[in-house]
């Protein structure tokens, strides 16, 4: 396969896995803010900005609107909505004769949803409705990947991009989230402020499920008792939740091995040996150690998709042409 192609393919998951990451949080966020105070909306609103890694020189807008526009229709914002969905079209055009029919109708038929919608569209009418028809159409999309394309090198690199997305971004999530001082316990004037706060916590932490869609996952394996380390545990050390950390790197190991069987590439250790790492110690690792220093222990996990993203494209995509008809001979003669 060609490395523009497989790059195309790769950050075209990439971003819309991004877009149903900020619809998720968004949609989420607008339903908790219906019973927080106007001090909770700036912090929460703060919270949200971090966790998408929005440019810390950004100015916070004001107001639920504001912040509506600038995540989801503004287009000088890389990390909006309409920037995302636009991105992975481009990167879908640029492959069309790699992916299937249903595929590129259904992404086209979404970014020509989006496009024509504007804040004051969705604000007034309904924005929950909006947004959901965004995650269930993208959703859609990855269900049309699975069963109409072939599973060959695209659809792998389709794979990596989705879970190196996911992994990451569950990651930055759950950092911002045990990471706010308003979150951390500390002592209270009375009762009533006691138990103003512990609701205030709780609605923070049933939105950190909800926006890893694993308010239900979750419950089944601890019940209705919301703990924060027993949320962390679940998000980052669960093997079944298909958006734990744990399960997405390990999704992401067997694309890589797939990639490197099928293109009998003689250089793919590296990238092999990063993910291996990582998923080894999210494997081993225990959730007492990892709350001991959690800010660390999830941004040292950022740092390694990073790693993982620059060997694949050092191995796949910016490999010297040179290396590369060196191995094809080496294969030939071998």
């Amino acid at each position: 396969m060609l490395s523009r192609v497989a790059d195309n393919l790769y950050w075209m998951s990439r971003y819309l896995e991004r877009s149903k990451h900020v619809a998720r949080l968004i949609d989420v966020s607008l339903f908790l803010l219906l019973d927080q105070n106007p001090e909770y909306k700036v912090q929460h609103w703060k919270r949200l900005f971090d966790s998408l890694r929005v440019p810390a020189g950004e100015r916070l807008p004001d107001g639920a609107y504001n912040v509506a526009q600038k995540l989801l229709f503004d287009v000088a914002n890389s990390s909006s909505l309409l920037s995302c969905i636009n991105r992975a079209r481009d990167n879908a055009r640029q492959v069309r004769e790699q992916i299937s029919t249903e595929m590129w109708e259904q992404l086209n038929r979404l970014f020509l949803h989006i496009k024509h919608k504007s804040t004051e569209d969705i604000w007034f009418s309904e924005p929950h409705e909006f947004l959901t028809n965004v995650k269930e159409s993208i959703q859609l999309f990855q269900g049309l990947t699975d069963s109409t394309m072939s599973s060959n090198e695209g659809w792998y690199f389709i794979y990596v991009g989705r879970f190196i997305e996911r992994a990451r971004a569950t990651a930055a999530l759950l950092d911002v989230h045990f990471c706010s001082p308003e979150l951390l316990p500390e002592e209270q004037e009375d009762e009533t402020d006691t138990a103003q706060s512990d609701y205030l916590d709780y609605l923070v932490w049933v939105g950190l499920l909800r926006s890893c869609s694993a308010f239900d996952a979750y419950h089944k394996v601890y019940t209705a008792n919301i703990r924060p380390e027993r949320i962390a545990e679940f998000l980052i050390l669960n093997p079944e939740s298909p958006h734990s950390i744990r399960f997405a790197i390990t999704k992401v190991q067997s694309a890589l091995q797939a990639i490197a069987k099928t293109t009998n590439a003689r250089h793919t250790q590296h990238a092999e040996r990063l993910v291996g790492r990582l998923r080894a110690s999210l494997e081993y690792d225990q959730i007492e150690d990892i709350m001991a220093d959690i800010h660390s222990y999830l941004e040292r996990i950022e740092q390694q998709c990073t790693h993982i993203h620059n060997a694949l494209y050092q191995t796949y995509i910016l490999y010297p042409i040179e290396g590369a008809l060196i191995s094809e001979v080496e294969a030939a003669q071998s």
